[in-house]
């Protein structure tokens, strides 16, 4: 079984989309989208500086609208049997699995983007991934620094949220056989800090209808395979405040017999924790269209699989 999965935010690179845009028609659509927005994603997708793109106001519908861009070129996404999404890459997964329309896919995630960031700039606050160390030990420190265990992505790996104090602590005051790394994240995302975000994002879903999924789509909430549209929707509008348990995901993708993984851009960052939890999965991460051949042959033997 052949399964996509659609990257977060702090995937992105300063110049990723520049090799992509290069391909036929990939451009126009890229504008109209920054011109439904108001953002121009061609420009931050191609010379927009790490800074300028850290914005999460920038890289959430940068990231989405990347992901369906490189679906398109693939030509395949379809001859998935399970589509899966970190965080915002949710919405990329939803439009793939045909519960969201490519424009209310990028349109929701503008809104998001928007009151994310201005969620964030109410209280300074980030994110650190916790790497290794004992689960138990981890948790610990991260409940004594009072910070939210906001990703779960397995492999060793938690991602911690809270204001920048509360991260200065735990960097100060490492779980045993710990590294914690800042991410480059305007906030605390997937934390009790965005609740605001989920009223505006509430009131813009209001005006989407959602399709039922044609292919089984799983959720962060818990990594369960989706029953209806509408349900999928208000998944993706509560996970906003809400942990993502990747791991979980993770866990279904193996218990569904899936035996090859493709990341769409920006790739990477999940293929990278699939190779230490999802053993003997094959993998192909779509960073360029240099990997496109690549990742046809994982299509081609792995879907219906």
């Amino acid at each position: 079984m052949l399964a996509i999965v659609c990257p977060g935010q702090g995937s992105q690179t300063p110049g990723f989309l520049t090799p992509w845009l290069e391909l036929d028609g990939l451009r126009d659509r890229l504008a109209g989208w920054s011109d439904a927005l108001g953002t121009d994603l061609v420009a931050h997708g191609t010379t927009s500086d790490a800074e300028t793109i850290k914005d999460t106001a920038v890289a959430q519908p940068l990231i989405v609208a990347a992901g369906l861009l490189t679906a398109d070129a693939l030509g395949a996404s379809d001859r998935a049997g399970v589509l899966a999404g970190h965080s915002v890459g949710e919405f990329t997964a939803a439009a793939l699995a045909g519960v969201l329309t490519e424009q209310d896919a990028v349109r929701l995630v503008g809104v998001r983007g928007r009151a994310m960031a201005q969620a964030s700039a109410l209280t300074p606050t980030g994110m650190s991934a916790v790497l290794g160390g004992d689960p138990d030990e981890v948790a610990a420190a991260l409940e004594r620094h009072g910070l939210t265990p906001a990703n779960a992505n397995g492999a060793g790996q938690t991602v911690a949220a809270g204001t920048m104090g509360q991260l200065a602590a735990l960097a100060a005051d490492p779980p045993t056989r710990a590294r914690v790394i800042p991410l480059s994240v305007a906030g605390a995302f997937h934390t009790h800090h965005m609740a605001p975000a989920v009223d505006a994002l509430r009131d813009a879903a209001a005006e989407v209808t959602p399709a039922d999924p044609r292919t089984t789509l799983l959720s962060n909430r818990d990594g369960a395979a989706v029953g209806s549209g509408s349900d999928a929707l208000e998944r993706l509008v509560s996970q906003v405040s809400n942990p993502v348990r990747w791991d979980l995901t993770m866990a279904t993708l193996l218990e569904l017999g899936v035996t090859g993984l493709l990341e769409l851009a920006p790739a990477g960052t999940l293929t990278g924790i699939a190779k230490r939890a999802m053993k003997g999965v094959e993998l192909v991460a779509l960073k360029t269209p240099d990997d496109l051949d690549a990742a046809r042959a994982l299509v081609a033997a792995h879907a219906g699989s």
